[in-house]
C-alpha cells in the first residue's frame, strides 16, 4: 500500500525541539532519524545551517512524519492542521494544555502550537455531538470543546 507521510517545513530552526517535545507529548512516539546539515565550510548553501536539522523521521501515535529545517521562506498556516481524535474530555483538556501557546488562535477545538502549527483537539464522536443547530451553535461559541454542554443540549 502506497505510504503517505506529512513533512513539517520548520522555518524557525527548531526542527530538532518541536520533534523532541512532540514525541513527549503522543503516546507511541519516537524519534527514528535525525540528520543534520554538514559544516557550512564545506557548501556555501548550507551557510547558517550548520548544526540545523536537514531531514528528521518520527513517529507521533504510529503516524510517520517527516520533518526539517527549512528557513524562513515557508511558514505554517491554518490551511493545514492536524486532527487529535480524542475519546474523552480528560483527553481533551490534556492536549489542550499540552498544545495550546497562543489564544488568539483558538477556535471550534482549534490551537496553534508554540512552533506555529495548527492542531484540531475534538472529541472522536464530534459528528454525534452536532446533530441539532443548538449544538452547532455551542460548538461555533467554544474554544476548547466541552462535550458535557454538547451533549447536554442533544434532542431527546
Amino acid at each position: 500500500m502506497l505510504e503517505i507521510v506529512p513533512c513539517l517545513w520548520f522555518a524557525d530552526n527548531n526542527c530538532d525541539e518541536a520533534i523532541h517535545e512532540y514525541v513527549k507529548i503522543f503516546p507511541n512516539s519516537k524519534i527514528t532519524q535525525i540528520t543534520y546539515y554538514p559544516d557550512e565550510a564545506l557548501n556555501e548553501h548550507f551557510k547558517g545551517m550548520s548544526g540545523k536539522v536537514l531531514t528528521a523521521e518520527f513517529e507521533l501515535n504510529n503516524q510517520k512524519f517527516i520533518a526539517l529545517d527549512g528557513g524562513p521562506t515557508f511558514r505554517f498556516n491554518e490551511a493545514i492542521s492536524f486532527t487529535i481524535n480524542c475519546k474523552n474530555q480528560e483527553e481533551i483538556d490534556t492536549y489542550w494544555d499540552q498544545l495550546s501557546d497562543d489564544p488568539q488562535f483558538e477556535q471550534c477545538g482549534w490551537v496553534k502550537d508554540r512552533f506555529g502549527l495548527s492542531w484540531q483537539i475534538v472529541p472522536e464522536n464530534l459528528n454525534a455531538l452536532t446533530q441539532n443547530e443548538a449544538q452547532i451553535k455551542a460548538l461555533m461559541s467554544m474554544t476548547k470543546i466541552n462535550i458535557h454542554m454538547l451533549e447536554s443540549l442533544a434532542s431527546d
